[in-house]
Parts: structure tokens; C-alpha cells; sequence
């Protein structure tokens, strides 16, 4: 990878981040749980592009990148479901008050 190359990535890298802040700043709260929710996918493409990346890598650097990246996207998929159960959760028909057995009342026991 030559320096022009390097640059490139790194213009890539930093315009993206810029542009996902950008973004995401602009998402109400009402929207942002389903969003990270729909983003699963994402992050299981990047699990597989981190499988990819360590069986063409030759060296320990690209074994370690590797490593990193499916420990964050594994993380971001698993962190991803659980907070769209708990969304869903939200939605979930309560037992009403009707339905519940009632206590039966304890014995006052004297001292």
C-alpha cells in the first residue's frame, strides 16, 4: 500500500465517520431503537468481512485486525437482538389485573 493509497483510506475513513455523525444526530429518539435494531444485518455482514479478512491474512497484525472486528460486530449483533426484544417487550399484551391469582392472606403469628 503506497502513501497515496493510505490517504485515500484515510479520507474515506474520516469523511465517512463525519457523515454517519451527521446522520445519526438527525434521528429523533422515537426512530433510533428500530434503526439499530434493522442494523443487524450490517453487523453480520461485518462479521463475515472479518472471516474474510483472516483467511486471506498472512500476517499476525491482520490476524489481530481480524480478531477485533469479529469481537465488535459479534458483540453489535448480539447487543442489537437484545435491545430489540426489549423494544418488543414494549409491545406485549400485560396480564391484567383479573387474571392474576390472588394471595392468600397470612396468619398473624403472636410472639
Amino acid at each position: 500500500m503506497n502513501n497515496l493509497d493510505l490517504l485515500t483510506a484515510i479520507t474515506v475513513f474520516v469523511l465517512s465517520v463525519l457523515v454517519g455523525i451527521e446522520v445519526i444526530s438527525k434521528v429523533p429518539a422515537t426512530l433510533h431503537t428500530p434503526l439499530m435494531s434493522g442494523s443487524n444485518s450490517v453487523h453480520g455482514i461485518v462479521v463475515i468481512g472479518a472471516m474474510l479478512i483472516a483467511a486471506e491474512s498472512h500476517t499476525w497484525l491482520g490476524y489481530v485486525l481480524a480478531f477485533a472486528a469479529m469481537v465488535f460486530g459479534a458483540a453489535n449483533v448480539v447487543g442489537g437482538y437484545v435491545v430489540t426484544d426489549r423494544m418488543l417487550e414494549m409491545f406485549r399484551d400485560r396480564p391484567s389485573a383479573e387474571h392474576k391469582p390472588v394471595p392468600e392472606p397470612r396468619e398473624k403469628s403472636e410472639v
